[in-house]
Formats: structure tokens, C-alpha cells, sequence
């Protein structure tokens, strides 16, 4: 929103609310104080029947927001806690959100490859845990590649937030390898032509 120039958030939102309203949005809070994540949480969800308010699943020091979450599930907003990554924290935040009249579990599976596990089967057994709250979904947050969009379908994730490079790949989905073997070679041999290499 910065890069785009946007310098009112409150504007904004109310503008991407009136011209989606019937689909889920998450805005989030800014402070690390939770009294005052509390206000913002409360002035955001106003915006918008359809507004989830996201919340970090601690903040800047490491504090549980797990009492915010669950003083907020109680008075009826629809939560969206952000950047998890362990099945703890999916049980401890799951609970807390038991009253929410609908929430979101967003596991930063994408952060979590990039430490080297495969997130899959914590993902797996985050899908199970939700299977217990008709209320929430589960969130396969920060994808890095088209695979993961197969992989959130085939073990039940309910949504992956997958940015606009993933999306453009889908058309890839279940393409000829030996064609689009073919294909690289082909870009390979325009890329060395419109370079003008050569080699003596």
C-alpha cells in the first residue's frame, strides 16, 4: 500500500470494502501495544461486516496475543491470526477463538520451507486440528512456488494466498515435459542470439 501511494488506510479499506463486499478482507492492526491493538481491532472491524481483523500471533517482544485474541473472539470479531508457524501455536490460538463468530489460521508455511522442513505435514496436521472448529480456516500463508497451491488442496486447506507470479503458473498445470523441455531450449537459443554472444 505504501509503494501504491495509499495515505490514508481507513480510506482505503472503506474503498476495497464497497467494491468487494461480499468477499472476506483482512486488515490489520499496527501497534505492538496489545491495549491499543485492542482499539484499532475494534475501529477496523467497523469498516465492514465482511472485515477480518488481523492480529499477530504475538508481538514485537515475543508476548502471547492469545488474551487479545480471545477478549476480541468474545465481543464477535472475525480474527485473522498471522504468522504462525507451529502447531502450538495453531492449538493455543484455535482455542482462544472458539467464541469468534469466524476466524482464519494463517500459517506462514512458505517461511516455514524457507528454513529448510517441508511444511506439508505441519500444514496436514494443522488441517486436522481445525476439523474441530466449524468456525475457522486454515491459511497456507506465503507460498513460493505453484507446487504449493497442489499441495494446500491435496491435504484440505481451506485458502493460500497466492500472489499474482504463482497465479500466472497455473496455466503450467499438468503441461507436456518433453514440450516445455523443448520450449527452454528454445528461449535458452533466443536469449543467447538477442545477446549477440559468440565464441571463438
Amino acid at each position: 500500500m505504501r509503494k501504491a501511494g495509499i495515505d490514508s488506510y481507513e480510506a482505503f479499506a472503506r474503498s476495497v470494502v464497497a467494491a468487494i463486499p461480499d468477499r472476506s478482507i483482512s486488515f490489520e492492526v499496527f501497534s505492538d501495544d496489545f491495549a491499543e491493538m485492542e482499539q484499532q481491532a475494534l475501529k477496523i472491524a467497523s469498516w465492514g461486516s465482511n472485515i477480518y481483523v488481523k492480529i499477530p500471533v504475538t508481538n514485537t517482544l515475543g508476548d502471547s496475543s492469545v488474551p487479545l485474541i480471545c477478549r476480541l473472539s468474545q465481543m464477535g470479531v472475525n480474527l485473522n491470526v498471522t504468522a504462525m508457524m507451529t502447531i502450538e501455536q495453531v492449538r493455543e490460538v484455535s482455542r482462544a477463538l472458539t467464541a469468534c463468530p469466524a476466524g482464519y489460521i494463517s500459517v506462514f508455511a512458505g517461511r516455514i520451507a524457507d528454513t529448510g522442513l517441508d511444511p506439508v505435514p505441519i500444514m496436514r496436521e494443522a488441517v486436522e486440528i481445525l476439523s474441530n472448529y466449524n468456525n475457522l480456516e486454515l491459511i497456507w500463508a506465503s507460498p513460493r512456488e505453484l507446487l504449493n497451491v497442489l499441495q494446500a488442496d491435496s491435504i484440505g486447506c481451506h485458502i493460500i494466498t497466492a500472489t499474482s507470479d504463482i497465479l500466472k503458473k497455473l496455466v503450467l498445470i499438468g503441461k507436456n515435459l518433453e514440450l516445455y523441455s523443448l520450449e527452454t531450449v528454445k528461449m535458452f537459443h533466443d536469449d543467447a542470439v538477442k545477446a549477440g554472444f559468440t565464441i571463438s
